[in-house]
């Protein structure tokens, strides 16, 4: 979507970006109320300015709420996609909320593109930005990651020397830096411009924009928008867009079913200081992320503000109306530890007087990216909202990427990242996002480090054995509001991720257990799986129809396979086992339990007999592997059975083959249990109901004491997994790419008639693909302790030339070596093996390139001896 804002993420691999140029709208909205007001010559006889209002149209094609910058670029987009039958309304104000305060920026490569287009009527300048890094930080190394990734996309990039930096910022104190990242592209616009410029082409294409209009109403027929009432009238319409702003969470309760919007609001400041000497208007943008701050040019003098730590979040019982063109309260007493570092890195504003302080209500999301895309609950509902201070930087292609998706009626490239159904019903929670506020905003400058947990709004939803797990040492994540465990410390250590871009201090430990499942039996709770039973007379016809693969299988059959787009992309990554005639039990990554639910309802049929539940709270899964893992459970089995490979044990292997699912009675419990692995071992996920999860653990961990069993976290699943070269959803499978190209055609069959997706996998047949998913294994450095510590979306660089990103990457502790995949792409085609295995790799990491070998067959086990004993 937007090359810049994948390539400088604060979360590296993630879309969103972290933020570079400062920008203020104007001198006379900035630190004060101001009201816009609009003339009309015939109305001037009777002494006042005022504009007859046009009548709202009965019906429109569009209805947009919001009339900030993203409502109006979606606006824009649509009208420039051919749509023109579009109605934007706005309650206040065009631009009168958080884009007319809005003080900080990053362009992003197609926003930079749009905005400089339209020079004359955004003041978009070029004028580069640099960040700082400090000595007593690792954010150099974080500088580097990005540089490198930004050079590998074509994006001028330079790490520079403290020296370099006092020649671009002379007033800036520099001695405690170790460098600085230099982007001569950068720039920065007038964000009220901006706006009336997405205003201007989206009016001058055909689009009605109204003021004064506060949309009460969402009407919804049949699970579709069919309207929106107001206070000037009912308007129909097939498409709602929800771009509010701050007001898109409240917005989102005036419908039925309500939709949840995850937003809260936080007070966000920065000061304007007068002339100060050195300054002048094409003086680069400036980051001091360790110093939480940032630095613009503005009209002679400085805009400063930054991210705190902490925030102020407002507005928690309701923002009040109206709220126009205005401010909150300064609050010096809370910009202190922002002021402290403003004057650290410019002394000299020490001696200027600051003209004002600009304190503005901002909205922010749980996870600090914006959302994005149609909801889960109502067809043709869509939300553009909750930006955390980038609205003025993503707009542009954030209002592309959301047009399109209105238009094609499905997403044109991958968005998952900022994909509104990457949100649980509980994450909408007013005490939650609180909390969770206090942190996010924080985050905009810290460093991004690999593995980081969330600490704030923890503990929301936990599996039955989540007491158990933490009585043995467990280092909990969380996912999807899931605490997991990643990792267990042994007696002593404390189970406490401490950050680093280097090896982390897990490492050994989740390598013992890594280890321990090739050569004993580990047991992982997986219990936040997605779970959904698709039941009904058309069952099977519904999934031949939205799964790649074949579901006319025998009862007891497991099918991994995918649901694709008509782009033939990964919509979602599932296992689906048959447990009866007219029913299907399917499991797909805990974080797309919202997602793949949506996915399958809108895509049945009108005339198809069918029904989704969601039945992920229903069960507990119990993970039983490693090559002792047969022994175990046939321990267990009732009548118990003392010899694993006898005819008697429901595990042996001519019983139970491996793709096959069964009903099995462990202990004092009936359980299902499914012959399948993510780790390359032999081994079985049991499906228990939630309540019996506890006892049935207690006995597998008892029963297997002589067999050396423990327990495993994600860190250790995720390094087998990639040793394996099994791939994961939102890593190597996207709904940009295709089975062909993540070789996995084995799990579709073309031959079972049509599906989603089959059309264009044909086509790519056909034609070839030009990329094509490779694992490599990396070498160390040269030198004692030069760990080749990678952590995914590290360039690939085949005969000096970059052909790609890693998706995933781990040390294999079973192979020895740091092991990883990524796609490698070839314009000319990647079909041949001979291309692929012919170059020499290599891995950029932070600057620093490390031997790689490639191979198109799993590091570990590549014959799949293992899981097929």
């Amino acid at each position: 979507m937007l090359r810049q804002t994948r390539l400088l993420s604060a979360t590296s691999s993630r879309m969103i970006s972290t933020r570079a140029a400062a920008v203020a709208s104007s001198s006379s909205s900035l630190g004060k109320v101001v009201r816009f007001e609009t003339a009309n010559a015939e109305s001037a006889a009777s002494g006042t300015l005022t504009k007859v209002k046009k009548p709202l149209p009965s019906s429109a094609r569009v209805v947009i709420c919001g009339g900030g910058i993203i409502g109006n670029s979606v606006a824009y987009h649509l009208a420039k996609l051919g749509w023109k039958d579009v109605v934007l309304l706005e309650q206040g104000k065009i631009g009168c909320l958080t884009t007319w305060h809005a003080a900080e920026t990053k362009l992003s490569d197609y926003g930079s593109k749009v905005y400089a287009s339209l020079e004359a009527e955004t003041g978009w300048r070029q004028c580069g930005s640099i960040t700082v890094a400090r000595k007593d930080s690792e954010r150099l190394t974080h500088i580097k990651r990005n540089a490198a990734k930004a050079a590998a996309f074509g994006i001028k990039a330079e790490i520079i020397s403290p020296s370099e930096v006092s020649k671009l910022y002379p007033m800036m104190r520099t001695d405690d830096l170790a460098g600085a990242l230099w982007l001569p592209e950068d720039g920065v616009a007038t964000s009220t411009d901006l706006c009336n410029a997405f205003s201007k082409g989206a009016k001058m294409n055909g689009v009605q924009i109204h003021e004064g209009v506060e949309v009460q109403k969402v009407f919804t027929k049949n699970g579709a928008v069919s309207g929106v009432r107001t206070n000037e009238g009912d308007i129909a319409c097939d498409v709602f867009v929800n771009c509010g702003g701050l007001w898109s969470r409240e917005i989102g309760k005036l419908s039925e079913p309500q939709v949840n919007i995850p937003l809260h609001a936080a007070e966000h400041f920065y000061i304007v200081t007068k002339n100060l000497q050195g300054v002048h208007p094409n003086l680069p943008v400036m980051r001091d992320p360790d110093g939480y701050t940032y630095f613009r040019e503005w009209s002679g003098g400085l805009v400063a503000g930054g991210f705190e730590p902490k925030c102020k979040p407002c507005f928690h019982d309701a923002i009040p109306k109206p709220f126009e063109f205005e401010l909150l309260p300064d609050d010096w007493d809370h910009f202190g530890v922002l002021m402290e570092q403003i004057l650290h890195r410019i002394p000299s504003i020490e001696s200027v007087e600051v003209r004002n302080m600009v304190n503005g209500p901002e909205s922010f999301t749980a996870d600090n990216q914006y959302v994005l895309g149609e909801t889960p609950l109502i067809r043709k509902y869509f939300v553009a909202a909750g930006m955390n201070s980038s609205g003025i930087a993503s707009s542009a292609g954030a209002g592309k990427a959301l047009s399109e998706w209105i238009v094609a009626g499905q997403p044109t490239m991958d968005l998952w990242a900022i994909d509104i159904r990457r949100f649980a019903p509980f994450q909408n929670n007013k005490a939650f996002l609180r909390e969770r506020t206090l942190e996010t905003l924080g985050l905009h400058y810290a460093i991004p480090w690999p593995k980081r947990e969330l600490e704030s709004g923890r503990n929301v939803r936990r599996s039955p054995l989540h007491d158990r797990l933490q009585a043995r040492n467990a280092s909990f994540g969380s996912k999807f509001g899931w605490e997991r465990a990643n990792w267990f410390a042994p007696k002593g250590v404390e189970p406490v991720n401490v950050y680093s871009f280097k090896r982390q201090n897990w490492f050994e430990h989740a390598g013992r257990e890594a280890l321990n499942t090739r050569n004993n039996v580990s047991v992982f709770d997986q219990t936040s799986f997605a779970k959904f039973q698709v039941q009904g007379a058309d069952a099977e016809r519904f999934l031949q129809r939205t799964a790649a693969g074949n579901m006319a299988v025998p009862i007891g059959k497991v099918v991994y396979t995918g649901m694709l787009n008509n782009r033939g992309g990964y919509e979602t990554d599932v296992t689906i086992t048959r447990t009866a005639a007219d029913t299907y039990f399917v499991v797909s990554p805990t974080a797309q339990a919202v997602r793949d639910l949506d996915w399958m309802n809108k895509s049945i049929l009108p005339d198809e007999r069918v029904s989704i539940t969601d039945v992920t709270s229903a069960y507990a899964v119990i993970v039983v592997m490693g090559p002792n893992s047969r022994t175990l459970l046939s321990r267990l089995q009732s009548p118990k059975c003392d010899s694993p490979t006898s005819e008697n044990s429901v595990f042996a292997s001519k019983n139970f083959p491996f793709g096959t699912s069964q009903l099995v009675d462990l202990g004092f419990t009936t359980i299902r249990a499914t012959r399948v692995t993510y780790v390359g071992e032999l081994g079985w996920e049991l499906y228990v109901p939630q309540e019996m999860a506890c006892s049935l653990f207690d006995e597998i961990l008892a029963a297997g004491k002589d067999l050396s069993v423990a327990l495993g976290g994600y860190y250790a699943i995720d390094s087998l997994r990639i040793e394996k070269g099994y791939r994961a959803w939102g890593a190597e499978l996207t709904s940009e790419v295709t089975p062909i190209e993540a070789g996995l055609s084995f799990a579709v069959d073309m031959n079972k008639g049509d599906f989603v997706g089959r059309e264009a996998l044909v086509a790519q047949k056909k034609s070839g693909v030009s990329k094509r998913l490779v694992s490599f294994m990396v070498d160390d450095g040269a030198e004692p302790g030069d760990h080749a510590c990678m952590w995914g979306d590290e360039a690939i660089v085949r005969d000096g030339k970059v052909v790609g990103f890693i998706t995933s990457a781990s040390y294999g502790y079973a192979v020895g070596k740091t092991v990883c995949m990524g796609f490698v792409k070839n314009d000319s085609g990647v079909a041949d093996p001979a291309f692929v295995m012919g170059g020499k790799y290599q891995i950029d990491i932070a600057g620093k390139l490390y031997n790689a070998t490639p191979t198109l067959k799993p590091a570990y086990d590549p014959t799949n001896a293992r899981v097929n004993a």
